[in-house]
């Protein structure tokens, strides 16, 4: 008999060393990071490795804790959006479903942030697909839980927080996911369009260092404040294209509602990208630590100054509402 409810969770952990069931990695028709990682482990050659669509299944046989692999093939990186992250996680049941029914435990990556999308929007996106397959009741008979890991700790520590902002109970209704007791009407309404959706939202580029110093400031001081106004939080430093990576900025740029840029330790990439924002006449909000000097080309410019990541949270919020207006789209809480 199925369990009506099913665990869900956020871990902290490396992927190849977690027991589970069933590992489920995408493959988006090249190797990165894990997924390549967990091929090389198995020795498997690229022409085996899954098609858009398809999907390959293989049995680690001890070379990883999960006793089964699940590569699903996804479109290549640059062409890898939040619609097919939300897919990820309707195929990782569905596939197990007719694969390995007797699963108990399914294990997998958490997908977009490496690769500059949102954080939230693209967690919230395969979260949902996982909703999906279990509102189509497309997981396998045995299913107890899903756990998405990830290796970096302030990333798991961010996304389980969300996750349990969404999902108080730390378990959802295998028959009626949507429905949960807990999960707030609007969170569910939320869940149900995310991905399908996020292609006609109004995204924010931002343009800072990407170094260990600027990750609290990324995460706490300029995305929250970004998403509280409704703008998908979009940056470039995480990016790992294979094609032409100036080509994709100038796009994101382009299509920027707003360009929010830290000038701090002028960093010749952040100024090249406010010149480009400039030269598209795509408004731009620039920041700096209260303690640097921006350069002379834009001295004349307003620049939030601030002292703390809270300072910057407050000006910044307060700046985005004058510009874009309040909250267009609520996230769940």
């Amino acid at each position: 008999m199925r369990n009506p409810d099913i665990a869900i969770d956020v871990e902290c952990a490396d992927a190849f060393a977690r027991p589970a069931d069933v590992l489920a990695l995408k493959y988006a028709q090249y190797g990165y990071g894990v997924d390549r990682a967990a091929a090389t482990r198995l020795t498997l050659d690229d022409d085996r490795l899954p098609a858009v669509g398809e999907h390959l299944v293989v049995q680690s046989r001890g070379r990883l804790l999960a006793r089964t692999v699940l590569f699903l093939g996804v479109p290549p990186i640059e062409d890898f959006d939040y619609r097919d992250i939300r897919s990820i996680g309707e195929r990782a049941l569905t596939v197990a479903a007719a694969e390995c029914p007797e699963a108990r435990d399914i294990v997998m990556t958490i997908h977009g942030p490496g690769f500059g999308l949102d954080e939230a929007e693209a967690f919230e996106s395969q979260l949902a697909g996982v909703f999906d397959a279990l509102t189509a009741r497309t997981m396998p008979a045995a299913l107890r839980s899903v756990v998405f890991v990830d290796r970096d700790e302030r990333r798991a520590e961010r996304l389980r927080a969300a996750l349990r902002r969404i999902v108080p109970s730390h378990s959802v209704s295998a028959r009626s996911p949507f429905a949960t007791p807990g999960i707030a009407s609007r969170t569910a309404r939320h869940l149900r369009s995310v991905g399908y959706d996020t292609s006609q939202k109004e995204r924010a580029f931002v343009a800072m260092p990407f170094a260990d110093e600027f990750i609290d400031v990324f995460h706490f001081g300029i995305a929250d404040p970004i998403r509280r106004t409704g703008l998908i939080c979009e940056r470039m430093d995480e990016v790992q294209f294979v094609g032409d990576v100036v080509a994709k900025m100038t796009s994101k740029i382009a299509d920027a509602r707003v360009v929010v840029a830290d000038l701090t330790g002028a960093n010749p990439n952040v100024y090249l990208e406010v010149g480009y924002a400039w030269g598209r006449n795509v408004p731009t909000v620039l920041l700096c630590r209260d303690s640097d000097e921006v350069k002379f080309d834009v001295q004349g410019h307003r620049c939030l100054r601030y002292k703390n990541i809270k300072d910057l949270a407050d000006q910044l919020g307060d700046t985005l509402t004058a510009l874009v207006g309040p909250a267009v789209v609520q996230r769940g809480a």
